[in-house]
């Protein structure tokens, strides 16, 4: 009797089609034995010899499935087992698991094809997937991936569907998302009072497909929550839709039928399509060409030229604009500030004063995202919102620590990130935490973890501003479980997501943090946001910083881009912005900047200043506005001859009042806007090289909101990229608060249980 040896592959190996790759590979090597899902990854049985089971492995481990990551594998030789033929074990439910949760798929082209061919029995269905594509993260409720413990365990396969996922042959064998029209998820066509559109189902989406071209907004359930659809040509529609969802400025995003039409209206690299076309399917910022005519581009994104742009990311969508042919506006289906709706009844009950028309659809989201976002710099990838096909895994950190830690992250850009185990999950984006829908969100998936990993923490990370309600909720949940809650500062997580993403924590090399963004709770009190950190051997300090300024008026502060300014221009020049307020304005502020305590060094404020200082914007209506406004107008600059503001300026601290007084200086003497803003950019980026070469570092780390910055970042690629200097930003991650979550973590792990 041949031996008996058991393979575990660990990683993103479930809810990919690693079960039936193993059955068809083990038919091939004419091995008998078999394969399971368990806490642990997928687990192989084989009646082999050793050679033929390392040769097995071989080609396994050469060519997975395509969605899956292998972490590890092990194999080992066990008590002698016999095995008549080799099968595929159904899985049972498990109570602690370690692997990583399987992100949402976009659809595959296989089953695009099958969508769009006539003598395909899957012809027309909306929710058609395989084993390479569809909902995963989304619809699972409990672990291992089987279809009886995720939300297709409502629908069961009829005859023809279970044939195919028994048949080894077919691309659906053990496809847990298996559906077809006879037995599968329907759709639903409402008005906004609740009454169905009568038409059969086969025509719910031409249907759809009208409604927007007569200028409507639509509802419509994606299998990660709703979106708010409506034609992208047409200005009544956008305006409307503005107004509805209380939106006046912010992009909205695209969706495009096809990449051949993407590229007729946008300069797009290779790094960008293969984006597009990824099985993440994100938006993507991407300038549009002048020639650009079919879209209401102001209406869109008023006063920038870059656009978000997706493609279809799964079949109902890619159906829909099969049919419709031309771009919509694809925007998270909720209203301003709240979370993305993923219920019918709630989508029905908030969106009713939003949309005209609800497409809905009897599949339930247990864990509903928006979007992921990314943009491009030097063919290097940015991401600004990490959510659908992207969360909740972070893959290539293993812990080794033998507490459950959660760290609840930050306030505005929210995520929270959970080691129950050998894993470390990083949660998708959430949103600003004043909203009580989005806090809501928060708490109700933070307890979903709870229950779905059956683990608690005994250790709980907290951002050091006591007001935040991350803190807040921190520091309760640390009560009711009697564990400690440790505070760990702001902008130290955002260096510590850095070095955590570049496993730079055991550098021999000293390492520069350079953490800019808008706002965060400092060691001394102040409002941190200009910062300059020195790492090296487990120890971080803060190096220096921008210099101070008045924070003034709370909250207002960074929603209206003149009090930066009024706070950093001197007196002398106080005058020449006269205009941006009203007496009685001027008579408050003055008094406040004078009896004033608190003092920020905000990066984040400074484009604010600037933003205001060109004219470009002093309300904002969405974080970032300005600062994405400054961007645009330093694009328009098209030489190359840059002011370094600080040329000739001798300083410890970045003098943060000496730059917006030469931008002054230099709008006096004649230049442009547009040349001010460019050469504002570079100034920065120049900062960074200067606070570097003085103190002798050659890796800089960069963190925080400021550096979504593209422009930024490629005059830093470009200072660095003939030197000895090694940049490094976020790549998994957002480098925006998002990351603060697996930056306490990070900290907490690398530093803290180091000293």
């Amino acid at each position: 009797m041949p031996e008996t040896f058991k393979i575990i592959i660990t990683g993103q190996v479930q809810g990919v089609g690693f079960r039936p790759l193993v059955y068809g590979l083990a038919k091939k090597h004419q091995l008998n034995g078999d394969v399971s899902n368990n806490e642990m990854g997928v687990i192989i049985h084989l009646n082999a010899s050793e050679s033929d089971t390392q040769s097995f492995l071989k080609e396994l481990l050469q060519n997975p499935p395509v969605s899956s990551i292998i972490t590890s594998h092990l194999l080992e030789l066990v008590e002698t087992r016999s095995f008549e033929n080799f099968s595929i074990i159904q899985s049972e439910k498990v109570q602690q698991i370690n692997l990583p949760l399987t992100p949402d798929f976009a659809v595959c082209d296989d089953c695009k094809s099958e969508i769009l061919d006539s003598k395909n029995r899957r012809y027309h269905y909306p929710f058609t997937t395989c084993v390479n594509c569809g909902p995963r993260y989304s619809i699972t409720t409990k672990f291992p991936f089987e279809r009886e413990h995720t939300s297709m365990s409502n629908f069961k396969m009829c005859k023809n569907c279970q044939t195919e996922y028994e048949n080894p042959e077919n691309r659906r064998f053990h496809s847990q998302t298996n559906s077809c029209h006879e037995c599968g998820i329907s759709l639903e066509l409402v008005d906004k009072s609740g009454n169905s559109i009568i038409c059969d189902e086969g025509n719910i989406l031409k249907k759809v497909s009208h409604f927007l071209s007569e200028g409507h907004i639509i509802a419509i359930k994606n299998t990660n929550g709703y979106l708010l659809c409506c034609d992208a040509s047409n200005s009544e529609a956008i305006t409307r839709l503005r107004k509805n969802k209380n939106r006046p400025t912010k992009p909205f995003a695209l969706l495009y039928p096809d990449l051949e039409m993407i590229r007729s209206d946008f300069k797009i690299s290779d790094e960008e399509q293969k984006a597009l076309t990824s099985s993440v399917a994100p938006i993507v910022i991407l300038p549009f060409k002048d020639s650009i005519k079919q879209l209401k581009t102001d209406l869109i994104a008023p006063n920038l030229n870059h656009l978000g742009v997706m493609l279809p990311s799964s079949a109902l969508l890619h159906l829909l604009m099969t049919i419709h042919k031309k771009p919509v506006i694809a925007t998270s289906g909720n209203l301003h500030g709240s979370s993305i709706i993923s219920k019918n009844k709630k989508a029905k009950k908030e969106l009713k004063s939003v949309a005209d028309y609800f497409l809905h659809h009897n599949l339930d989201v247990q864990f509903p995202q928006d979007d992921s976002v990314m943009k491009f710099s030097y063919e290097n990838q940015i991401i600004l919102r990490r959510s659908r096909g992207l969360a909740p895994n972070y893959i290539d950190y293993k812990s080794q620590t033998s507490e459950r830690i959660l760290a609840m992250g930050a306030h505005l850009k929210s995520t929270f990130a959970f080691i129950p185990n050998r894993q470390l999950y990083v949660s998708q984006y959430f949103g600003n935490l004043d909203s009580y829908d989005v806090f809501s969100r928060y708490k109700h998936t933070i307890d979903s973890y709870f229950e779905l990993f059956k683990s608690q923490p005994n250790v709980i990370l907290v951002d050091k501003h006591p007001q935040y309600q991350s803190t807040i909720f921190g520091n309760e949940l640390a009560s009711k479980l009697n564990i400690k809650c440790i505070k760990i500062q702001h902008h130290k997580a955002h260096f510590a997501s850095v070095l955590g993403e570049h496993e730079l924590f055991d550098s021999k090399e000293k390492i520069l943090g350079v953490v800019w963004d808008g706002t965060g709770f400092g060691d001394d009190g102040m409002i941190w946001g200009g910062e300059f950190f020195t790492y090296a051997n487990h120890q971080m300090s803060r190096l220096t910083n921008f210099q101070t300024f008045d924070w003034i008026a709370a909250d207002k502060m960074s929603e209206e881009p003149r009090l930066s300014l009024l706070s950093l221009i001197s007196e002398a020049d106080r005058e020449t912005i006269k205009s941006k307020f009203t007496e009685s304005e001027r008579k408050v502020y003055t008094k406040l900047l004078q009896n004033n305590t608190l003092k920020t060094s905000s990066v984040g404020r400074l484009f604010d200043a600037m933003s205001s200082l060109l004219g470009l914007i002093d309300k904002t209506s969405f974080e970032g506005e300005a600062a994405m406004l400054l961007e645009k107008c330093a694009l328009d600059y098209e030489k190359q001859n840059y002011v370094d503001f600080l040329k000739d300026e001798i300083y410890d601290e970045i003098p943060s009042k000496s730059i917006i007084k030469k931008a002054i200086q230099l709008l006096k003497n004649g230049h442009s806007k547009e040349a001010v803003a460019a050469s504002f950019i570079f100034t920065l980026a120049k900062i960074i090289i200067k606070v570097a070469k003085e103190n002798d570092f050659k890796i800089i780390a960069c963190s925080g909101g400021v550096f979504q910055n593209t422009t930024l970042l490629n005059h830093l690629q470009s200072l660095t990229k003939n030197s000895k200097m090694k940049l490094k930003i976020n790549r998994k991650l957002s480098s925006n608060d998002e990351n603060i979550s697996f930056g306490q973590m990070m900290y907490y792990l690398e530093i803290e249980n180091r000293k």
